[in-house]
């Protein structure tokens, strides 16, 4: 089937690529948004589960958001704050559980010491970074040849203050071992949160929750694009010139003068170019690739941890399950507990049947929180790395020396073909936050295109 030409043809219907159609639709021009999964938001998706409203994807906000925060408003949506009431839980190499309060694990002097020293040498480079140009720092090549579990070992003796910082950045967020990436990515990660302290603070960068769950903002941005929004639609083929392109699925062809491909690059070789994308992309593209975590969810009769005067917010650089947090629904007297498995132990987990997985995963979460924990009434586990229109989770980030290499063509258009996701921001990195940047920012640049065209052909 033949669709009628439109002036922007947006490949994915996440929060970048349709903020990206809302504003050209604002701007005047015709749009048409092409999903090929059977739902809208990409890596955000509240869905019930065995009776439980669980956020699969993305689902805070932070206050320095201020792209999303602006979002919500506009599409009047409340949020509500993450429980944080009481003591947390920190589990160290030796397997002690310990309570405390405030940023700092419980760890001995000299390892804390060692870590406020890494925390410093890091908050230093950090403030050097541009986090739309991290390969502008001046040492940048170098810090990108290096990997980020190697230049915290040439800054401390101390293991335990290493895997304290490196949990933040590579279990936490990158979802990679420390040694898969490098310091400069490291630093682009903590950059993009204003500062590493941002990044590794709880109470800062998992501030806020929107009631109804965070996929209410592509629903409710899709909402408004109506029929402009198509379903099932996967893109097969981009044939494209310097005037316009081409964009096919198996169910229908449509021309545009830009297309946005608003997907994951882990994605773009889903898709045939005539002609081929230039040597740079292809070459761009391979350096990339996406973390591995699983998300578990855990549903109680009751928030049980509280009555135990626990906050619910635990860390283990140890454990199985690295951090988890109080996840209680807004309004729901039932309690969820939401806990993080990443890279090389989820490695390790999928190779064990379900039963085996849940066991080990509770079995670690009741390190922080006890026995109790160990027979939810809804037990799931979110697994974006087999989901084939994301394959892994967080955000795509470099190999050794990519950053560097070929962070600067990252963004760079193709003809008519311009690229939008939380994966190339700068600010908000793999944050929706980051997401909205982008689509917005791609919108800009179309609409101030079009501006040009228009003034050339009068």
């Amino acid at each position: 089937m033949t669709e009628p030409d439109r002036d922007v043809v947006v490949v994915g219907a996440g929060a970048a690529g349709l903020t990206a159609a809302t504003r050209l639709r604002a701007a005047g021009l015709s749009v048409l948004v092409l999903e090929a999964r059977d739902r809208v938001g990409g890596r955000l998706w509240t869905q019930d589960v065995d009776g439980a409203t669980l956020e699969l994807g993305g689902q805070w906000v932070s206050s320095d958001q201020t792209a999303l925060i602006e979002t919500l408003d506009e599409l009047g949506l409340e949020t509500y704050e993450r429980y944080r009431e009481g003591e947390s839980v920190y589990v160290g190499p030796d397997g002690t559980s310990t309570r405390y309060t405030g940023e700092m694990f419980p760890v001995p002097p000299a390892t804390e010491a060692a870590i406020d020293a890494l925390v410093e040498r890091l908050e230093a480079l950090v403030a050097q970074v541009d986090p739309d140009r991290p390969w502008e720092h001046p040492d940048a090549d170098a810090l990108d040849r290096v990997s980020f579990e190697a230049w915290l070992a040439e800054q401390t003796p101390d293991q335990e203050a290493r895997d304290n910082v490196a949990l933040f950045i590579a279990g936490a967020m990158l979802t990679k071992p420390p040694h898969a990436f490098s310091a400069l990515q490291a630093l682009l990660m903590a950059a993009s949160a204003g500062s590493f302290s941002n990044l590794v603070d709880p109470d800062f960068i998992l501030d806020r929750r929107v009631v109804g769950g965070l996929q209410s903002v592509p629903l409710r941005l899709a909402e408004r694009l109506g029929d402009d929004v198509r379903l099932g639609q996967p893109v097969r083929e981009i044939a494209w010139s310097d005037v316009g392109a081409l964009v096919r699925t198996p169910d229908l062809a449509v021309r545009a003068r830009h297309v946005v491909l608003a997907v994951p690059p882990v994605l773009y070789s889903r898709i045939s170019y005539s002609p081929p994308l230039p040597r740079r992309q292809h070459q761009l593209h391979q350096h990339l690739s996406m973390g591995l975590v699983i998300k578990v969810h855990a549903v109680y009769e009751t928030p049980f941890w509280r009555d135990l005067g626990l906050s619910g917010t635990a860390f283990g650089p140890y454990e199985v399950c690295h951090e988890a947090y109080d996840n209680t629904l807004h309004g729901d007297p039932r309690g969820t507990l939401v806990g993080f498995v990443s890279d090389r132990n989820a490695d390790d987990l999928f190779a064990l049947d379900a039963d085996e997985r849940r066991e080990r995963i509770l079995t670690s979460m009741s390190h922080y929180y006890g026995p109790q924990t160990l027979e939810p009434s809804v037990y799931y586990e979110s697994d974006w790395g087999s989901e084939e229109w994301t394959r892994g989770a967080y955000a795509a980030s470099f190999d050794l020396g990519g950053l560097h290499r070929y962070g600067p063509d990252l963004r760079t258009p193709v003809g008519p073909i311009r690229f939008a996701c939380s994966d190339l921001a700068g600010l908000g990195y793999q944050h929706v936050d980051g997401a909205i940047r982008m689509g917005a920012l791609v919108a800009d640049q179309i609409v101030q295109t079009e501006k040009h065209r228009t003034e050339r052909t009068r």
